[in-house]
């Protein structure tokens, strides 16, 4: 019991000797370093004005930041993307500005053809833009935190959205006024499309909506020339507008309520399959020209097994193939191989992530619902490269004409 209470009377000295210690001991703040970079934009929300594309539609500008002594050199920086893309390297618009310039302006021609070629939005959704400025020390033999700042602007839908009805189909004299639906493509539930022969005549696209409602998609501009193998724009009315067909024979159509886009392909402008061009090591070697009309998946994602995709070939595009099956059991390396019987696949023609700068393979990171590069061959290099999906990947959009591929989970 002695020793209980001596214990208690040595802690008790401790936690006082602590405490005075502390108050000597009294920590120092840093001292706040007085940012003084502010930027601005010229409007928070904007709409795309394609009647006037090349006039500036957006302009951010920025003041100095803070000045440093020494041999300290300011550089400023500017990146501007969609919100949620993190100003990743593959959508980001960088650009390193000249000495003095605290302005940097955009048209809707350049904001257009970014939403349309690099950022891959919907024309008929709002989207936000944010835009971020950096300003970077250099040269100095301390180093100086950057100054950042980001802001936000609104951007209103360019096209208008058509609402997606319950049923689309097909009519007209070409089918001999019989009414054929349209199947939804698996890819993409908001584009629709069939593969159907026509004969010469008129060609219409009944929509049924809620409470049997029956509207005509119909093309914007009021014609109805045949515009071979080109998205139309259309808008749903109440009156009909066929579209002339003058050559009998199989045509492809493709409705897009994401764009508000119709595409119709005669035989003439008919949609081929991806065909590639891969070497067995035979003697004499053998070139082979192989119809891609499935791909196996192989590499750690599979646990080193050859899985038979069982690819199915998209109604929009036969160069469009969509894997759906076996989820991948990890998030290490896929590839996919053109041929897989045990024969020759090691040779066969790869799909997968473009190699580096100098041509040699790689492994590249790609996230769910993110659009990757896909790149093909034979060689070595190419088949050794892998794309890392996630572990539970089950559903794969291969786009072999555009070469993209996109990753989910269904």
């Amino acid at each position: 019991m002695k020793r209980v209470k001596s214990l208690y009377k040595i802690l008790a000295v401790v936690v006082v000797g602590l405490s005075l210690y502390a108050c000597d001991s009294e920590i120092q703040d840093i001292p706040k370093v007085e940012e003084k970079l502010e930027l601005i934009a010229s409007n928070d929300s904007i709409a795309i004005d394609l009647d006037n594309p090349r006039e500036v539609i957006l302009t951010f500008d920025w003041t100095e930041a803070r000045e440093v002594s020494g041999d300290n050199m300011v550089f400023y920086t500017t990146k501007l993307d969609v919100v949620g893309n993190n100003f990743g390297t593959s959508t980001a618009i960088i650009s390193s500005e000249d000495e003095g310039v605290f302005s940097r302006s955009f048209t809707s021609e350049q904001l257009y053809n970014w939403m349309v070629d690099r950022w891959g939005v919907p024309l008929t959704k709002p989207l936000k833009l944010e835009f971020r400025v950096v300003a970077q020390w250099e040269g100095g033999a301390v180093f100086e935190a950057p100054e950042v700042r980001t802001i936000t602007v609104h951007v209103a839908a360019v096209k208008e959205e058509i609402p997606v009805p319950e049923k689309v189909t097909l009519s007209g004299s070409s089918l001999n006024n019989a009414l054929l639906e349209v199947e939804k493509t698996i890819e993409n539930e908001n584009r629709y499309a069939a593969l159907v022969n026509l004969n010469v005549g008129e060609l219409v696209i009944p929509l049924v909506t809620a409470g049997d409602k029956q509207y005509y998609l119909n093309p914007k501009d009021g014609e109805g020339t045949l515009l071979d193998g080109e998205a139309e724009a259309v808008e749903q009315q109440g009156e009909r507008i066929a579209w002339n067909i003058t050559t009998a024979g199989e045509y492809r159509i493709v409705v897009d309520f994401e764009n508000s886009k119709v595409t119709i392909y005669s035989p003439a402008k008919a949609l081929e399959p991806a065909v590639v061009t891969w070497v067995k090591n035979t003697t004499p070697a053998e070139e082979v020209n192989t119809v891609v009309t499935d791909l196996y998946l192989f590499g750690g994602g599979t646990g080193w097994g050859w899985w038979k995709g069982n690819c199915s070939v998209s109604l929009a595009d036969p160069q469009v193939l969509i894997y759906q099956g076996k989820a991948l059991s990890s998030g290490d390396g896929v590839k996919f191989v053109v041929y897989g019987e045990s024969d020759f696949r090691n040779l066969a023609y790869t799909f997968t992530n473009p190699l580096t700068s100098e041509g040699k393979r790689q492994s590249v990171t790609l996230a769910l619902d993110k659009v990757g590069e896909l790149n093909g061959g034979y060689d070595g290099e190419t088949r050794n490269s892998y794309y890392k999906l996630p572990a539970g990947t089950n559903f794969i959009v291969f786009d072999l004409r555009n070469k993209t591929i996109l990753p989910k989970i269904k």
